[in-house]
């Protein structure tokens, strides 16, 4: 038998007919209690013809078939059982809900269109990371909080929509629990973000030479990827879709193609020198292709793209290696980025390089100095 994962509580086999000196119907399921495949038997011969069996059987394994297809499971309290329904099974009938509260008024159609597109984004990010749903009971508050986590950082999301995610999350937690297939709401105690909530700050000049000089000597090709976002203020999820074919090295220019740009917009920004010779140090286009990836799964461009958490979880080595504080992340490059362009540069050149509509959008990352600036003593004014 093959061996089953701990996680997969919903396998079975078909029960099969045994006939000879014993008469049974038997059948393979998951033990959760035992951690694996176990037989469930039963015996049929208190039935004295071999018609009279055959009958009883082919009933029995009817039934128990239809049992096993709507999530039942002999070795699970009858009371719970429910918890180990497919994720898919239970999913397509929420679809088959959300229909018929349409049709009988009970849902407005706009409603529905918005929870629909926000259950294609829950399946989005399965296929995206792979930390997909088996069964009911794996719909929990860690996975919920990962979610949640991926849709604020490596999306980037802003903290309002974040929040309409977990809103959606928990109606969708309280229709399993009215439908018994959770005995309560795990997303109830995941807290809403304040919408104007900071939930990262910009790192200081001291800590992005510490990142530099850490990152020079450990993994040059992460340190590639900072740059982009500090320099190139390009946000993870387009930075993990940039192929060599979007850079120009003669124009100093990465291009972001709509199809992968957050505002659906084709934009260029300006290829920093600190990233054209960190490129020209790694050799980044030496045997590469115009369709390879900028950022591989090893960092190195290649045929395959780097996976969906991968600039995140290098970063949070590179912070318990620093020490640092959890609310400097990944995305704080940008907040950085964008602050010292402002300084060094001006309003307009940071507002064109992060691609913002509006320079309103831009001036949120500039904050106030509590010390006079050097400048407004010496300016030359006309009074």
């Amino acid at each position: 038998m093959e061996k089953v994962s701990i996680n997969d509580l919903n396998e079975w086999t078909y029960p099969v007919l045994h006939s000879g000196k014993e008469w049974y119907v038997d059948f393979f399921a998951y033990d959760p209690a035992r951690g694996k495949m176990r037989r469930k038997k039963f015996m049929l011969d208190r039935y004295k013809t071999a018609r009279a069996k055959k009958t009883i059987a082919a009933e029995l394994i009817h039934n128990l078939v239809a049992k096993l297809k709507n999530g039942w499971n002999p070795f699970v309290n009858a009371g719970r059982t429910r918890l180990f329904t497919p994720w898919a099974k239970v999913m397509e009938r929420y679809r088959q809900y959300l229909e018929t509260a349409v049709s009988k008024g009970q849902l407005k159609e706009k409603t529905a269109y918005d929870y629909r597109s926000r259950l294609r984004q829950l399946e989005l990010y399965q296929e995206e990371t792979g930390n997909t749903l088996g069964q009911v009971s794996q719909f929990c508050r860690e996975w919920a909080v990962d979610y949640l986590d991926y849709l604020l950082y490596d999306k980037d999301v802003t903290a309002r929509t974040r929040n309409n995610h977990r809103t959606y999350l928990s109606t969708l937690g309280a229709w399993l629990v009215d439908r018994r297939y959770l005995t309560q709401n795990p997303i109830e105690d995941i807290r809403m973000l304040r919408e104007e909530e900071k939930h990262r700050d910009p790192l200081s000049e001291r800590q992005l030479q510490q990142l530099k000089e850490y990152l020079n000597e450990h993994n040059p090709y992460y340190l590639l990827a900072c740059l982009m976002v500090y320099y190139g203020n390009i946000r993870p999820e387009e930075l993990r879709n940039i192929k060599l074919g979007d850079i120009s090295i003669s124009d100093q220019k990465i291009t972001v193609r709509s199809e992968i740009s957050k505002n659906r917009k084709t934009q260029s920004v300006g290829l920093h020198d600190e990233i054209v010779r960190l490129m020209i140090r790694l050799h980044t286009f030496d045997g590469t292709a115009d369709q390879d990836y900028l950022f591989g799964r090893d960092l190195r461009p290649s045929r395959e793209q780097t996976y969906i958490n991968h600039f995140r979880y290098e970063w949070q080595k590179v912070r318990q290696a620093l020490h640092w504080d959890s609310r400097f992340q990944f995305y704080s490059l940008k907040d950085s980025g964008i602050r010292d362009g402002i300084n060094a540069m001006g309003l307009i050149y940071a507002r064109d390089q992060a691609r913002h509509s509006d320079v309103a959008v831009t001036n949120l990352y500039a904050k106030p100095s509590h010390e006079p600036h050097e400048e407004s003593k010496h300016w030359d004014g006309k009074l």
